[in-house]
């Protein structure tokens, strides 16, 4: 095996292993800045030895006794100054020795207590992020500011900074109980459905979706529904992110551009996410209904039911767009979001007609937190362009595209304005 091609068995094992790796180290030396240090030396050790060697048959054992070694080496180098950095030396030499798998046996509890700790309270949602990603999706620094369009440079200091921040706070490491346990919880589903969104409607740049943003989100979706069975907002997360992604290669052709949702090729929509998706709806659907007749389900589970609607109708005009809009009234009670109303406005449209979506985006229209959002008014020229109104909708996209700071949509708004514009034109002509 050539070099280039070990090393990219490597960075393949890394991709793998990293999360269960220092999420087991986090536990054992109870720091998150060194369990990922000793992480990275391990997997620099790598690099240098298994090209002669050849991959290891177990390299995520391999990897935590290297790991190991290099934290009772640190922890050496400090005890002479602290007595208890030499016991848990000497506790980590003692294990070494033993089965190298045994740092990874507790898997599951590692890998949930790591995304704890990653949205521990005293970060930023930035910094949960960020640090999610790192450490939990396993990106690297470089992945991340591309991702972000950030530089380098700004995306390892916030990561610096989290980890820093997380020492000063004495943030515990072990899993978080009750109350706290609850609301952690659902600051993990969260940053992880950010980091989803981030990936199906990109907020900047030049391209419309970033696949791979999308492709992590559903990955540690899945990794929480192995964790936490039990939650119906865990499997509403993950049913919403499977149906939503089902769509990704149809909603923009071979050059990156935009395509709707009228104009798609639902035969490009992904069934394998589709299946599991609405499996993963109907467990949590489940869930909801055995804690009795006056259980109401959760944003995720209203959410995912919505993206069901989508997935099993075979058409836009086949769409129960009536069942649609009442979700989304559950969902606006349930949040109280304008998002949500802004979203039960293209519904009703299609549920009752144009006119019905207008009447409930003119009620939205002075909410403060839907002042420069781009797609209010695009939202009101689509609604104007099936009412013919070609002129009025060609106003409204054209403020859409001046208000959005992703290239592809402002060029596709663009050319929906010159469209219902042209439109407007021939049929005054007309």
């Amino acid at each position: 095996m050539g070099d280039e091609t070990t090393r990219a068995a490597i960075e393949a094992v890394w991709r793998l292993e990293s999360t269960r790796l220092i999420a087991a180290l986090v536990r054992i030396v109870r720091d998150v800045a060194l369990a990922e240090d000793v992480a990275q030396d391990a997997i620099v050790a790598a690099l240098a030895a298994w090209p002669a060697t050849g991959i290891p048959d177990n390299p995520g054992a391999w990897l935590m006794t290297t790991a190991k070694r290099r934290a009772i080496d640190v922890f050496r180098a400090r005890a002479r100054h602290d007595q208890a950095a030499a016991r848990l030396a000497h506790d980590l030499a003692e294990s070494v020795d033993e089965d190298p798998t045994a740092g990874i046996d507790h898997v599951e509890d590692d890998v949930l207590r790591l995304m704890f700790i990653c949205c521990h309270p005293a970060l930023t949602p930035e910094a949960q992020t960020t640090l999610t990603l790192k450490l939990v999706a396993g990106l690297s620094t470089r992945e991340i500011a591309r991702a972000y369009l950030a530089p380098e440079a700004t995306v390892a200091q916030r990561v610096s900074r989290a980890k820093r921040t997380l020492a000063e706070a004495g943030a515990a490491i072990e899993e978080p109980s009750g109350d706290e346990r609850a609301e952690r919880l659902g600051t993990v589903l969260g940053v992880v459905y950010l980091l989803f969104n981030e990936g199906y409607s990109a907020t900047e740049g030049e391209d419309w979706t970033r696949p791979a943003l999308c492709d992590e989100a559903v990955r540690l979706g899945r990794i929480l529904t192995a964790l936490v069975p039990g939650d119906p907002e865990v499997l509403g997360l993950a049913a919403l992110m499977e149906l939503q992604s089902s769509r990704l290669a149809a909603r923009a052709d071979a050059d990156g551009e935009p395509i709707l949702l009228d104009a798609q090729d639902r035969e490009r929509w992904d069934a394998t996410r589709i299946r599991r998706g609405l499996e993963l709806l109907a467990r949590a659907d489940a869930l909801v209904a055995a804690d009795g007749p006056d259980a109401e389900p959760g944003p995720n589970v209203l959410q995912a039911s919505i993206a069901a609607e989508h997935a099993r109708a075979t058409s836009v005009d086949d769409t129960d767009w009536a069942r649609i809009a009442a979700l989304y009234e559950r969902l606006g009670r349930r949040t109280g979001s304008p998002v949500v109303e802004l979203n039960r406005a293209v519904a009703l449209g299609r549920a009752n007609g144009p006119e019905a979506g207008l009447a409930l985006l003119d009620q939205l229209a002075d909410l403060p937190a839907l002042r420069g959002y781009h797609l209010v008014p695009s939202v009101r020229g689509d609604l104007y362009e099936r009412l013919g109104r070609g002129e009025e909708a060609a106003g409204e996209f054209e403020r859409a595209a001046a208000m959005t700071s992703n290239a592809r949509e402002r060029a596709l708004l663009s050319r929906r304005a010159r469209a219902a514009r042209d439109a407007g034109a021939r049929g005054h002509s007309s």
